[in-house]
């Protein structure tokens, strides 16, 4: 049965606190080794579009591999379509190929503002891909298409890559900072897509928040020559490991993506994350079961679990490896800060992300200089508040466009 994603995260607030205390148990626990493990990775996309050429090494981030134009997508009448393959970089430093989806507006005059748009992907499989649910009529895409659409009647160019990269492994932001900003490069190379010298801005919330955020950050070191007018961030997962810390082992509807964590970690960290070493029978099967599932299959398969029943062991930090991965996915305690203006909204109330993490990375910023604008929206709960935000993040980045001074409210 595949039950709609707002289902799971419109109610029972206090329960955003046993997930996160299943992610505790589920992905650090199983930190607590330096054994090799073997990681159950997707089954790959029979399209061989995606499929990583064998020169991949050859190539600069951001080159170009394959363009193929795509079929109208029914969420935004009227524009055209084009998925771009181009060369990425993995958590280690490692060529990887990556894929972004172009939808350019009718009538779109060259030059035109360019936005990087993250969607949340918290899924396992191939199939799960941005690039192929825009024809799936995905409830979680339709969600977020009338922002998109506002920009798109502006004339802009919303890119939006499939940013968990060829193996899915969620989680891991360093891998999605990554593919954001080679998928900027890879378009704006691309002459036929006419936004060689646009000005870009970035935005996404929640998963799509984690990407963006970390792209803004590692902008400076790992893409400088991008020059980047603004990033918008929501409901972002500033620090893991306070969100691991702080939680129990008690079971909850949205388990599965707890579990679907631990896979996507030990798919990019397989040395220090070997998830699939401490599962127990039980734990084996409902890995097995999720490996290649997208996000509202894996919330089923998932439902009203806990770590407790799938795992043979509940030590966590015992090894420093372990502590080290969650923290190099922690933005907090990311010495680093973007040098582009940065705009990020968030309840104030959020029961699945720590507002306190939020609110410290928010002053570091602006302590350090960041011109930063922060918001806080009236809903209690996770996802509402994406669309709580949604006007006044159009409003900022149309500022940011127009080169008009970047506001700071923090």
């Amino acid at each position: 049965m595949t039950l709609p994603f707002h289902s799971f995260f419109g109610s029972r607030r206090s329960g955003w606190t046993k997930v996160l205390g299943a992610f505790s148990g589920m992905a650090l626990a199983l930190l607590a080794t330096t054994a090799t493990a073997e990681p159950l990775y997707p089954v790959p996309d029979p399209d061989p579009f995606y499929a990583t050429p064998g020169d991949v090494a050859a190539h600069q981030p951001g080159d170009i591999l394959d363009v193929r134009a795509m079929p109208p997508v029914p969420l935004f009448p009227g524009a055209t379509v084009t998925l771009v393959k181009f060369r990425s970089t993995d958590s280690h430093g490692g060529p990887i190929a990556a894929t972004t989806t172009v939808i350019t507006p009718f009538g779109h005059q060259p030059d035109a503002p360019l936005l990087s748009y993250q969607h949340f992907i918290n899924a396992l499989g191939t199939d799960c891909a941005v690039s192929h649910k825009l024809y799936t009529g995905d409830l979680n895409l339709a969600a977020t298409a009338s922002m998109l659409n506002a920009v798109l009647q502006e004339g802009w160019t919303v890119a939006m890559p499939d940013h968990l990269g060829p193996q899915f492994a969620l989680g891991a932001a360093h891998l999605g900072a990554h593919i954001v900003l080679d998928g900027i490069r890879a378009v704006k190379r691309l002459p036929e897509l006419a936004v060689q010298h646009s000005p870009v801005t970035m935005a996404g919330y929640s998963g799509g928040g984690l990407a963006t955020s970390w792209a803004s950050v590692l902008q400076p070191s790992y893409a400088s020559e991008l020059q980047i007018a603004g990033a918008a961030i929501g409901g972002a997962p500033m620090n893991l490991l306070t969100m691991a810390e702080a939680l129990g082992l008690d079971p909850h509807p949205a388990f599965g993506l707890a579990m679907a964590t631990a896979i996507g970690l030990e798919r990019e960290y397989p040395d220090q994350v070997p998830t699939s070493l401490y599962l127990n029978p039980r734990g084996v099967a409902l890995r097995d079961a999720m490996a290649n599932r997208c996000t509202n299959e894996i919330l089923a398969i998932g439902a009203n679990g806990s770590a407790r029943e799938f795992v043979t062991t509940t030590s966590i930090f015992d090894r420093p490896e372990a502590r080290t991965i969650v923290e190099q996915n922690s933005l907090e305690l990311y010495p680093g800060v973007p040098e582009m203006p940065m705009f990020e909204w968030h309840s104030p109330s959020d029961p699945l992300v720590p507002v306190g993490a939020i609110e410290n990375t928010d002053r570091r910023w602006c302590n350090s200089g960041v011109r930063l604008q922060t918001m806080t929206v009236s809903v209690p709960e996770h996802l509402s508040a994406a669309a709580a935000g949604a006007p006044e993040v159009l409003r900022w980045l149309e500022g940011r466009v127009r080169g008009e001074p970047a506001p700071v409210a923090c």
